[in-house]
């Protein structure tokens, strides 16, 4: 069922129990680590590391430089700039741009609730019931590692989208929550319209026809431009992506769709573009050329309707304003989209 998105931003729209330890100064310990790892309301960026999780499997070491964009969550890690062209590319992209805004626009950045926050916890955070609101026959039943202080898209007391984002780095598990709203009694829990619990170890999808977190059935948090991977000079992964006309369609790896049209010429949910070889860089410098470098690179995946070619980072007092506004200038006719091994799914 297609989720109705209300303007927010760009877009539309493991517990082990802690037993009673056997001196204080170990609990003290443990507690201490717990916190660390709970960003507050307020605070967004530095982010706790991931530890030994990664963010989905690595594409298969067999597929070829030219294979066409995985069906399967490896995708998000998959080298897509030599992958064939998919033959409606031009007729797809006159569409995005013919349907809202024509450049590429940075989701994220400064004043610090601009973007998407996360938290990352550990093996002693308490689960907190789900009660779902709206899409609770296509969400994971919960409960979920969810702090009650987790912090929330657009800031804790808004209302949009209210996307929440949480990584259990001691089980390798993402937990993603959309309109979430924390209740503290008459017993804690979240309200929320919708939740995933993904594996980051496994690249499976949702079943289709399933909703996420996200309008396309897709997770968030992988294709987030963090801070901390584009400091170090490389994103190795695609981005997340939203424009404002879709069609009633998926193409794997999501697996749900929330289109206004059958034209086959609306991108589906799914969809991944790739920055075209040709474009030069040389204007670029820092962290825009970084993220323009893994456009052409890894590529973006439509996720959800918003606002036209704005794409998603995560939300951090670090960014550059300055620098990241170097991506504005680069226009949608600087993509082309990149042929997928699955076929698209009407809906």
């Amino acid at each position: 069922m297609p989720k109705a998105r209300a303007a927010s931003g760009g877009t539309f729209h493991r517990y082990t129990a802690i037993t009673p330890p056997a001196c204080a100064a170990g609990f003290a310990l443990a507690l201490v680590a717990l916190v660390l790892a709970i960003p507050s309301a307020n605070a967004v960026g530095p982010y706790p590391a991931l530890g030994s999780c990664s963010v989905f499997p690595q594409p298969p070491a067999s597929l070829g430089p030219h294979a066409p964009s995985l069906p399967t969550e490896a995708a998000w890690n998959q080298d897509i700039s030599k992958a064939p062209r998919d033959p409606r590319s031009s007729a797809y992209i006159a569409y995005i741009d013919a349907h809202g805004g024509d450049r590429l626009h940075p989701d994220f950045g400064s004043p610090r609730p601009y973007g998407f926050p996360y938290s990352v916890v550990g093996a002693g955070q308490p689960k907190l019931p789900i009660h779902y609101t709206a899409y609770g026959a296509e969400s994971d039943p919960g409960p979920f590692p969810v702090p009650p202080r987790a912090p929330v898209e657009g800031g804790n007391g808004s209302d949009g989208d209210r996307h929440l984002l949480v990584v259990d780095r001691s089980a390798c598990k993402l937990f993603e929550l959309y309109r979430a709203f924390y209740v503290a009694k008459p017993q804690p829990h979240w309200n929320a319209d919708s939740g995933t619990e993904w594996d980051l170890r496994s690249g499976a999808r949702r079943p289709d026809g399933w909703t996420s977190a996200d309008a396309a059935g897709l997770p968030i948090f992988p294709g987030l431009v963090r801070y901390d991977e584009v400091a170090a000079g490389h994103l190795d992964h695609a981005i997340r992506v939203t424009v404002e006309s879709t069609r009633n369609a998926w193409v794997h790896p999501a697996s749900h769709c929330a289109g206004d049209t059958p034209n086959p010429s609306a991108p589906p949910m799914g969809l991944r573009l790739r920055l075209k070889a040709g474009y030069g860089l040389g204007g670029f410098s820092g962290p825009a050329r970084t993220i323009a470098q893994a456009m052409k690179r890894y590529g973006l995946i439509v996720a959800d309707n918003g606002s036209n070619w704005f794409f998603s980072g995560s939300s951090d007092r670090r960014w550059d304003d300055d620098n990241l506004n170097q991506l504005k200038r680069i226009p949608g006719s600087a993509f082309e989209v990149v042929k997928s091994a699955a076929s698209v799914h009407s809906c």
